[in-house]
């Protein structure tokens, strides 16, 4: 190797250090849910952000594998629907973890990345279309007393909530909002119909995605859509899985 090949490497090294984001993936993994951790960090560590250096924030109640990257959380499991509707509030309470953070995504745990997922992204504010609702409006909520409401002439995106995320100030933005509304909604008796997808399709009509992430990014498994197969939402049995 001569010394003009070692300085460019070192350059590509240093350069790659200089331009690499810290990038956050949260985690929800109360219950039996703790099971898909491992596989799903295992294919993040393999298909996620691999330009970038990577933390992952587990919200738990069971054991994980030891790792530099992932930092846990213990989260005691609070029954269905409240393990999925309270989320805003579990992340936002550890907030003070996400200090390093440049960008912050939530995952969740039932889910496996089967192909690259990189800086295409890195922005602000990003949503992932709902691949079960792509020609027309999704399931918004209705009831005229919550603050997640939708009226007929808003939307137009159905967004899942599965994957979303962004810069860390707007993830806390976007958190600390949904926690709002969420404890509205709550003082009064009520629940959306999709807790807190609910929430966060209302907080898109609000605030427009600055990106939009095609159905490759929360792609049921077992289905056939006209996209690359990135991020997987796994089959399992839901009502054995929120059983204690």
């Amino acid at each position: 190797m001569t010394k003009c090949t070692v300085i460019a490497s070192l350059f590509v090294i240093l350069f790659q250090n200089m331009t690499a984001a810290n990038v956050g993936l949260l985690i929800m993994a109360t219950g039996k849910y703790v099971s898909f951790v491992e596989p799903l960090i295992q294919s993040a560590e393999e298909h996620f952000c691999k330009n970038h250096l990577v933390t992952y924030f587990v919200f738990t109640d069971g054991p994980l594998p030891e790792s530099d990257h992932i930092v846990q959380i213990y989260q005691k499991k609070l029954g269905w629907p409240f393990d999925t509707l309270m989320r805003y509030h579990t992340y936002y309470n550890s907030s003070g973890l996400f200090a390093n953070q440049d960008y912050l995504f939530a995952c969740d745990a039932d889910m496996l990345f089967v192909g690259a997922v990189g800086d295409e992204i890195l922005g602000e504010r990003v949503a992932t279309q709902h691949p079960r609702y792509m020609r027309g409006h999704g399931p918004y909520e209705v009831n005229p007393q919550s603050t997640a409401l939708v009226f007929d002439f808003e939307g137009g995106q159905y967004f899942a909530g599965g994957f979303y995320g962004g810069s860390t100030k707007e993830m806390l933005h976007i958190l600390q909002t949904n926690i709002n509304h969420v404890d509205d909604d709550l003082s009064r008796g009520i629940i959306a119909v999709w807790h807190d997808e609910s929430h966060w399709n209302r907080y898109c009509i609000d605030n427009k995605p600055t990106i939009i992430l095609s159905p490759s990014y929360c792609y049921p498994e077992g289905w056939v859509l006209p996209f690359p197969k990135k991020l997987l939402a796994l089959d399992k049995d839901h009502k054995k899985l929120r059983l204690p």
